[in-house]
This record gives C-alpha cells, sequence and structure tokens, in this order.
C-alpha cells in the first residue's frame, strides 16, 4: 500500500539515498526551481513488476477510492523498460511451458484474477499498446501467444493494433490467435458467471490472426456498393504488403 501522503515512502526509504529513489521513479523530482522531491505513488494499491528473473524493477499503482488515472505505471528508468517488459512474465514464463501455451490480457487485475483460477501462463503489457520488443519475448515462450482482450470498443481496438504491428514480424513459426470476450466483460466476469470451463472453451476456440483481421474490416462498412468492395480489397491488400515473410 503507498499511502496518500506526499512523504511517505520518502521517509521510509530514505536510507536508500534520494538520488536513487529518484532514478528508479519513486521519486518526483520538480523541474523548476529548489522544490523538493515527492512520492510517485500516492493512496494506491501496489503492483510489483518483475523481471524474468523475479527481480522488482517497477511498479503499476491502482487507485484506492476516485480519481485519475485508475493506474499509474513506473516511468522508463535505468531498471524499467515498459515497452520490453510483461508483468507476470516471471512466473508465466515456466507455467507456459507446463501448459504448452502463453495467454495475454488487458491488465494486472486480469492476470490475477486467472492466476486465482488455476490459470497461471498468463501475461499483460503494462497500461501499453503491445510493443513490437513485447512481441518478440511473447514468441520466445510460445510460436502462437493467444491475446484476450475486453469485447469492448477499447479491447477491439487493442487486439487490431497488435494484429497490424505484429504481420512485418510474422513467420512460419511465429503468429497470433485472438479471444475476444463478451462485451463489458474482463476475464474474471467470465469466470465468475461461466466457471473456468466457459474460459476454457473460449481459449481452444481462438481465432487465428487472418480470420480476426479479415472479420475486422469485413465489419468496417457495408458491402452494399462496389465501391465499398474495392475498399474492402484495399485494405486487405495494404494489410498483406506489410507482411515481411514473401510465403506468408
Amino acid at each position: 500500500l503507498a499511502p496518500d501522503n506526499r512523504s511517505a515512502l520518502k521517509r521510509a526509504l530514505g536510507h536508500l539515498g534520494e538520488d536513487k529513489l529518484i532514478d528508479t521513479g519513486m521519486l518526483i523530482q520538480p523541474e523548476e526551481g529548489e522544490k523538493e522531491s515527492y512520492d510517485r505513488f500516492r493512496g494506491r494499491l501496489m503492483i510489483p513488476i518483475r523481471d524474468q528473473r523475479g527481480r522488482v524493477i517497477g511498479f503499476g499503482g491502482r487507485i484506492l477510492g476516485a480519481g485519475e488515472p485508475k493506474y499509474l505505471n513506473s516511468p522508463q528508468t535505468v531498471l524499467f523498460d515498459k515497452g520490453r517488459t510483461l508483468y507476470n512474465l516471471d512466473h508465466a514464463g515456466p507455467a507456459s511451458r507446463t501448459a504448452k501455451r502463453l495467454i495475454v490480457v488487458e491488465g494486472y487485475m486480469d492476470v490475477i484474477a486467472l492466476d486465482r483460477a488455476g490459470i497461471s501462463e498468463v501475461v499483460a503489457p503494462n497500461g501499453t499498446a503491445l510493443t513490437e520488443g513485447q512481441l518478440e519475448r511473447l514468441w520466445r515462450l510460445d510460436s502462437s501467444p493467444i491475446l484476450c482482450f475486453d469485447g469492448d470498443n477499447a479491447g477491439k481496438k487493442a487486439a487490431i493494433r497488435a494484429a497490424t504491428r505484429a504481420l512485418p514480424l510474422l513467420r512460419p513459426d511465429r503468429t497470433l490467435r485472438f479471444v475476444e470476450l463478451p462485451a463489458g466483460q474482463d476475464p474474471d466476469d467470465v469466470i465468475r458467471s461461466g466457471g473456468g470451463d466457459r474460459f476454457e472453451d473460449m481459449l481452444a476456440n481462438a481465432e487465428p490472426l487472418d480470420a480476426r483481421l479479415w472479420r475486422h474490416e469485413l465489419d468496417a462498412e457495408p458491402l452494399s456498393t462496389p465501391e465499398a468492395w474495392a475498399g474492402l480489397k484495399q485494405r486487405l491488400i495494404a494489410h498483406a504488403s506489410t507482411i515481411g515473410h514473401a510465403d506468408l
């Protein structure tokens, strides 16, 4: 817990040195004048982010009560590269070798909910869209990770962003699969309403990358005119032209 106080952490960890706390993103140093540094995380439930070896390199903080942003992450630091790190990677890596799959969800709480339901091979990006660096990390563990995002507009957009970002990097031994959750539900909702079996059924019927992109473009506009059909073809060709592997 990070208390709702501007100097609680600074006092508690003062023996480590103020410079180190600023370098690792735990304190904020105002730029103007000679103002004192203060705690970055205040009034938040703290979620440690670890590297593949289990060392804490940053934090995600969920606000308690009202306020924005709902989640606050550590900034880019000497230890924490948000675009190359995945939450729960240290636990999901070994679990994925046993389960023979890797699941990607939107947030920290989704990972925790699935782990509580006995599904441990789960990671999440740190509050951002999946980056090329994170995709490379995923493919080191599984050639066909399953992206399981919420069924709302934001979740659908995140899935398509990941799909288009993956296209230039595809090879015969690495792709993506997709599960679209029911509108308004996250993984915890699915498990609470239908149990782990329902979630497993959804994972078993994951949609291949080409099918997900096809469905997205097919739904983009009504195909009621030759111009609309030509637009669909143009968009599909544009996607295909970004694929780096000639056979694919």
